[in-house]
């Protein structure tokens, strides 16, 4: 059972179907600057590698093996740097393909409802699903559109039933969405709505999030009403509020049995959570499921197709990490690793019969291949290496460090250094900040920390109090810390220079949305520290920012989440003045390049202005650069390799 020949004439999208993938590129995209996209091999290894092999979208994404196991979807680059779904038939090796209608939309994401049928969201301006469509494997360019589309929501696809692979658990995410709006109307009018759940309603809340139990069937949701968050439990035709404090345990989803989920515990400071069963209506914590020495679990649950029980736990340690529960799952993961040695192995997907497997192989240097396993035929192949333009040999390992916050914790930060660097020849360095303040740097390959360093530059990652994995530390109210955050990021950087192993008088900060933020706070509250920042996309003054939202109270829940959190402003000057870099813009002295998208709120762009002009006065260099049809971020191709290209020349010019 170990020896499993890799079937090369089954290697899906082989070069007739890679062909087929490159005719749907536009022209456009294809001139000047874009010429390099006609490439799928690494450039020479004595030329310099291109931007644009850092930043164009992979070949697949979103990969998913249908129910039957005869049938794999993926969502790849089309027409105008907009995104195509395609299907590959592993028993007939026939392709076929759908690009997204017109204008700036994108195929979002796919989910498979049985051997053969699919639904399909279109997005626009790459950011929110609005309608969604039904199609045929074979027959993807005769599509019938099911769902909602317009201003008022947009469609979520929760779960696929597993006692009828016909039918597909939506949610309608839009706040102000009525029951009797026209779409919905619409839907029942064509057959296309089967089952509508009962509303789960607050007096003027918000819907945060749904989900299913195991079998699909709508089970739990989150409401939020004055920044408060409650969990509540669907029973019959009626919403039953849980007594849980979802701000102390944090649910992960549903459990293996009727009313229960899997949340990890509260926080005692003094050992990671405990990822448990618990009883919905009587917040009873019942059996453990996992608890790691060092880390909260953060990643994914795996369950068995046949019997649709929790069988594993994907997560990240310092590395990713996979924990089987049962021996055949063990003994299935060892499988697997010897056929792709030496690389990160995750099975991604079995089909019903638990025969067929999707399997992602990939590391610090190479980024994600993907490959099918059949355990009863004892056959492997190639589905698609996801970026082939990237030579592994020219990308850089990522090293884990540790540094020690205020209180003495010890937490991750990855490091890469560029070729050629030594304690001897230490290299300048760029800090960046994950994007969210919740989120994690994880160990892998990634295209910005590769690209810097191509460019010569050490990146350093740092993982924060309030990071996936790590918040077993502190208390919940360091969720909402965001000097402390800062100062977390500081840390790290000088932990890093503390060690030799970069140049302590060339360092620069940047990221994206609250990583921007944290960029420019980082250079305006440490200002000797950075030489440079940037920052896209982010607020620099959350007093004014939550100020000038109240009006949205009613249609978004942020305004009263942060309300709740961080205290009104106008009652809560010094915490508001302490981490709003902002109000302290005459302290910088490093060299600012400020990014914003003309779709990013009107207080966010204002906000980007202010501080540009501000630091300016300072007699410091500021660049800023605005994007059209962006918003939280850059995602179009074009924008991408622009900015990419203006952060390396601001580099050049600042470090």
């Amino acid at each position: 059972m170990e020896n499993y020949p890799t079937r090369s004439s089954n290697s899906i999208l082989s070069a007739c179907a890679s062909a087929a993938l490159l005719l749907l590129v536009s022209p456009a995209l294809l001139a000047s600057e874009f010429a390099d996209l006609k490439r799928n091999e690494p450039v020479a290894a004595t030329e310099k590698i291109p931007v644009i092999d850092f930043v164009r979208p992979a070949l697949f994404t979103g990969v998913q093996l249908n129910h039957t196991g005869s049938q794999i979807g993926a969502i790849v680059p089309g027409e105008d740097d907009h995104t195509s779904l395609v299907t590959y038939d592993l028993v007939a090796q026939k392709l076929d393909g759908v690009s997204a209608p017109t204008g700036d939309r994108d195929i979002a994401s796919f989910t498979w409802l049985d051997g053969n049928r699919l639904v399909y969201l279109i997005s626009e301006k790459k950011i929110a699903g609005r309608a969604l469509f039904l199609s045929e494997a074979g027959k993807l360019s005769i599509a019938e559109q099911v769902g909602a589309q317009g201003s008022d929501g947009t469609v979520q696809i929760l779960d696929n039933p597993s006692d009828d692979r016909t039918n597909l658990l939506v949610n309608l995410k839009g706040y102000n969405w009525r029951y009797d709006h026209p779409e919905m109307i619409n839907a029942v009018n064509h057959g296309s709505l089967v089952t509508r759940y009962p509303e789960l309603k607050t007096d003027h809340g918000f819907n945060n999030a749904f989900w299913a139990d195991k079998f699909g069937k709508l089970a739990f949701g989150i409401t939020q009403e004055d920044g408060i968050v409650t969990l509540s439990k669907l029973s019959g035709d009626d919403w039953i509020k849980c007594p849980e404090d979802i701000d102390q345990i944090e649910v992960v989803g549903s459990g293996d049995n009727p009313g229960e989920i899997v949340v990890l515990g509260p926080r005692d400071g003094v050992a990671p959570r405990p990822l448990e069963f618990m009883d919905a209506a009587t917040g009873t914590a019942k059996d453990v499921i996992l608890q790691d020495k060092a880390y909260d679990f953060d990643g994914w649950l795996f369950r068995d197709p046949m019997s649709h029980n929790i069988v594993g736990a994907v997560y990240d340690r310092a590395a990713p990490h996979v924990v089987w529960f049962t021996e055949a799952y063990r003994n299935l993961q060892a499988l697997v690793d010897k056929l792709f040695p030496n690389q990160i192995v995750r099975i991604r997907g079995m089909d019903d019969s638990g025969k067929v497997l999707l399997i992602s192989s990939g590391s610090d240097r190479q980024p994600v291949v993907y490959s099918w396993v059949n355990l009863e035929k004892h056959t492997s192949g190639l589905i698609k290496n996801s970026e082939p333009w990237i030579d592994p040999k020219r990308m850089q390992p990522m090293g884990v460090i540790k540094y020690t916050t205020a209180e003495g914790r010890s937490i991750d930060a990855y490091i890469t250094l560029p070729a050629g660097a030594s304690k001897k020849n230490p290299p300048p360095m760029v800090v960046i900040p994950e994007d969210y303040s919740e989120g994690r740097w994880t160990w892998g390959y990634n295209a910005e920390v590769q690209f810097l360093a191509s460019r010569g530059y050490a990146v350093l990652q740092p993982n924060l109090r309030s990071s996936a994995g790590y918040a077993w530390m502190f208390p919940e109210p360091e969720r909402w810390d965001f000097r402390k955050m800062s100062d977390d990021v500081n840390r790290a950087a000088k932990k890093a220079i503390e060690m030799g192993l970069v140049d302590k008088n060339r360092v620069a900060i940047m990221g994206t949305s609250f990583g921007g933020y944290l960029s420019i706070a980082g250079a305006t509250f440490e200002p000797g520290l950075y030489k440079c920042a940037i920052s896209v996309s982010a607020f620099y003054d959350w007093g004014k920012y939550i100020s000038e939202t109240k009006y949205q109270q009613f249609s978004n829940p942020t305004y009263s989440r942060y309300l709740y959190k961080l205290g009104d402003p106008a009652k809560n000057h010094a915490r508001y003045d302490e981490m709003s870099p902002l109000l302290h813009a005459s302290q910088a002295k490093s060299a600012m390049l400020i990014v914003w998208g003309e779709f990013d709120s009107p207080e966010l762009v204002g906000q980007s202005k202010e501080m540009a002009s501000a630091v300016e006065r300072n007699n410091v260099h500021v660049e800023t650069l605005s994007f059209l049809d962006e918003s939280d971020g850059v995602r179009h191709l074009a924008h991408k390799v622009e900015l990419y290209q203006r952060i390396e020349d601001f580099l050049a010019k600042n470090l």
